[in-house]
């Protein structure tokens, strides 16, 4: 009796999601904090498709936000938001702290997008969202290699694509990939 109720507590645990993390179809409840220290989910974005991004500040590819801004306000009113996830991985090119990344990207680059609290997308700190993302049960494992990595999430929350920091937001393959993400219902 006390093994079957280990059991059924065990498989009870692991359809909510904490045993071997979140079920990788459903991102939404994951616990995240925005950019001004308010806690959230992704649940509020159900039915969008996501393009989530590591950022930074301080890189190479920091002139990105640019591109990631204006695909944020040509595709959101049909069902388009970037979600920007600040990271200080990769060479301390995030070191500010968040009320000093809002005002960069706000000033600098006019950015109007969803950003969030710093997180990391690897090692054994790596936030659940990235967790979902890039882990072993993701359809594009493998940690995250440099800022700006980009993952396109269906509306029905799948992993549809992952791209490298190369990728520019204006890239063809990338704006093809969302409009057809944008067509599927």
């Amino acid at each position: 009796m006390k093994l079957s109720l280990i059991v059924i507590a065990v498989l009870s645990a692991a359809v909510a999601g904490v045993v071997g993390g979140p079920s990788p179809s459903a991102p939404y409840d994951l616990k995240l904090v925005d950019i001004d220290g308010k806690e959230t989910t992704l649940g509020q974005y159900r039915g969008k498709v996501l393009l989530i991004v590591n950022v930074a500040s301080k890189c190479g590819f920091t002139p990105q936000y640019a591109g990631l801004e204006q695909l944020y306000r040509k595709y959101r009113d049909r069902g388009l938001v970037v979600l920007g996830f600040p990271c200080n991985q990769f060479g301390n090119q995030e070191p500010g702290t968040p009320q000093e990344i809002k005002e960069f990207c706000t000033t600098r680059y006019q950015v109007s997008f969803p950003l969030f609290s710093k997180i990391e997308v690897n090692g054994p700190g790596r936030h659940p969202l990235y967790q979902w993302l890039a882990g072993p049960d993701s359809p594009y494992p493998g940690d995250i290699r440099w800022n700006f990595t980009k993952f396109l999430v269906s509306r029905d929350g799948r992993i549809l694509k992952r791209f490298d920091s190369r990728v520019a937001p204006e890239s063809e393959e990338l704006v093809q990939a969302i409009e057809a993400a944008l067509k599927e219902k």
